[in-house]
């Protein structure tokens, strides 16, 4: 029986026989190419498929990945998302994911590496995300959806399996989260009361993209008490104003998931997703005071605000440096008055929008540092 193998960091699969009688799964688990879950074997027919939906020529290199800057050809790229259980149809997707991981300005060599418990979080957009069955309703950040889950993992493989971001190698993670098992999630688009998140940003209603950030894992916000924008929005900033995230201290972005329930107030008063974000900015944070810790402990903290935030006791330190760098996204099933906020990494990622190109090859969509759109 011929198997395919991959050699990390290689930009080329080989082929290998092995007895019939050999236990595949059993197999992946001893060579180290899983996760930690059982793996779906890549048999060629299946590879051929994944490859033909990328456009074919199974030796293009989409991009190198940190941190052992593995080449990501199509082939390797096919091999992950089988043995994550992908199917063709989602191949696009997973390339525009990893393309927005391996943009300069998302830092994946850091990311990978880091003591943080940081993963990348992926919110596809548009319509491919609907066509191959994407979850962003009812349970959203959980199970039960093959195209959110697999999806994630496949990206994950990747990780491991090309960029080499093993722990306790080169993952560094003191605790991790288990989003880096699978991190992948749609916006609920048809019944948000506000245009998605690529719209806002630019692009078609009519493009699919990819949102890639650094984040922690959802931090629930429950509000069944306030039925006014001003109240839900307050119960937000209370879970944003905290010492304990990355982004008290070191800004850079973050994540704000509101429930539909939610959602649907704010909208019914006539807020736009401006107003909320501007909002959320204006009204969390914390006094210069508790982050310092009064300089107990010297003035480590100091360095990493802006230089233009006054340093006096009781100035106002905001979570993010503006409010661009909250990323306002609307997910959820209909019942229960429940949102999320996911703090990021800090200023050592930059968050990236990517379009999902169906096409043979990337595109140069002209992004830069910061959140790319079109």
């Amino acid at each position: 029986m011929a198997l395919q193998t991959v050699e990390q960091g290689s930009a080329s699969a080989a082929v290998e026989t092995v007895p019939t009688s050999t236990d595949l799964i059993e197999l992946y688990f001893e060579r180290g190419w899983s996760d930690g879950l059982p793996v779906v074997p890549p048999t060629q027919d299946k590879i051929d498929a994944v490859v033909a939906a990328l456009g074919g020529d199974p030796q293009f290199v989409e991009c190198k990945v940190a941190p052992r800057w593995g080449a990501l050809t199509r082939e390797i790229l096919a091999i992950n998302m089988v043995m994550a259980g992908c199917r063709p149809e989602y191949a696009s997707i997973v390339r525009a994911a990893m393309l927005a991981l391996t943009d300069r300005a998302f830092n994946l060599n850091g990311v990978q590496a880091t003591t943080h418990v940081a993963s990348p979080l992926i919110v596809v957009n548009g319509p491919l995300a609907a066509e191959v069955g994407m979850n962003g309703g009812p349970n959203v950040f959980g199970s039960g959806n093959r195209a959110n889950a697999t999806i994630g993992r496949a990206v994950r493989l990747i990780m491991l399996n090309v960029g080499g971001g093993w722990p306790p190698d080169f993952d560094k993670s003191t605790l991790g989260h288990p989003g880096k098992y699978s991190y992948c999630v749609a916006e609920n688009e048809t019944d948000s009361p506000f245009a998605p998140y690529h719209v806002e940003h630019g692009f078609s209603p009519t493009d699919s993209t990819v949102f890639a950030i650094a984040a922690e894992a959802p931090h629930s916000v429950t509000d069944h008490q306030c039925n006014d924008p001003e109240g839900i929005l307050d119960t937000m900033c209370s879970a944003m104003s905290t010492i304990a995230s990355n982004s008290a201290v070191l800004g850079g972005h973050c994540t704000v998931v509101l429930g539909l329930e939610h959602a649907r107030t704010i909208a019914k008063a006539g807020w736009t997703r401006s107003d909320i974000r501007h909002y959320l900015w204006m009204n969390s944070g914390n006094a210069f005071r508790a982050i310092s810790r009064d300089h107990r402990y010297g003035q480590v903290y100091n360095r990493n605000l802006p230089r233009w935030l006054k340093r006096d006791p009781d100035s106002r330190i905001p979570i993010v440096p503006s409010a661009d760098n909250i990323h306002l996204f609307i997910m959820g099933g209909h019942a229960g008055r429940f949102s999320a906020f996911i703090p990021g990494w800090g200023h050592m990622s930059t968050p990236v929008l990517k379009p999902i190109n169906p096409a043979s090859g990337p595109v140069d969509d002209g992004c830069t540092d910061g959140v790319c759109a079109l």
